[in-house]
């Protein structure tokens, strides 16, 4: 992972989007990637993740809620997500994203602070975010060292084999 992530907001304003929204249960016979990226947020609109270049998911609270499926950060990754800003996620899903390697940043209403496409600049070195569109900061809590150790090295087996 770099320092700063630059994208573009993909905004689901919605609280509690859950895994299976994220990425169907039928969805869930491969492991790939690529494939489950097809499919990725396609009940709410996930059509636009193939429009938005570098899409940063902007979303509500509870985002990731549900299952503890893996599947769902594998097909935001395969489908180019490069961050998740979120109200608040649940624990399970953040885990997940931390192992695999994916940056999840927590901004209080976030839903509403960010419009479609906006473009963002995630700073962890200082711990803010940058709509660069609206010429506004947010400031986050960072992630432990250990977690932001992990992402780093893009995931945790990355992590391990080093």
């Amino acid at each position: 992972m770099q320092k700063t992530i630059t994208g573009n907001a993909a905004v689901f304003s919605q609280p509690d989007i859950d895994t299976d929204l994220i990425i169907p249960a039928c969805y869930l016979t491969t492991s790939n990637a690529a494939e489950l990226s097809q499919h990725t947020l396609e009940a709410i609109g996930g059509e636009k993740l193939k429009k938005i270049s570098n899409p940063i998911v902007i979303a509500g609270n509870n985002f990731g809620c549900g299952s503890s499926r893996e599947h769902a950060v594998w097909a935001l990754v395969g489908s180019g997500v490069k961050a998740v800003i979120a109200d608040g996620f649940a624990r399970i899903f953040f885990r997940n994203s931390i192992n695999f390697g994916l940056p999840t940043v927590v901004i209080t209403e976030a839903s509403e602070k960010f419009v479609e496409d906006d473009s963002l600049e995630i700073d962890f070195s200082k711990n803010v975010v940058r709509n660069l569109t609206q010429d506004k900061e947010y400031p986050f809590e960072p992630l432990p060292q250990f977690l932001l150790e992990i992402v780093e090295a893009g995931g945790l087996l990355n992590q391990i084999q080093k």
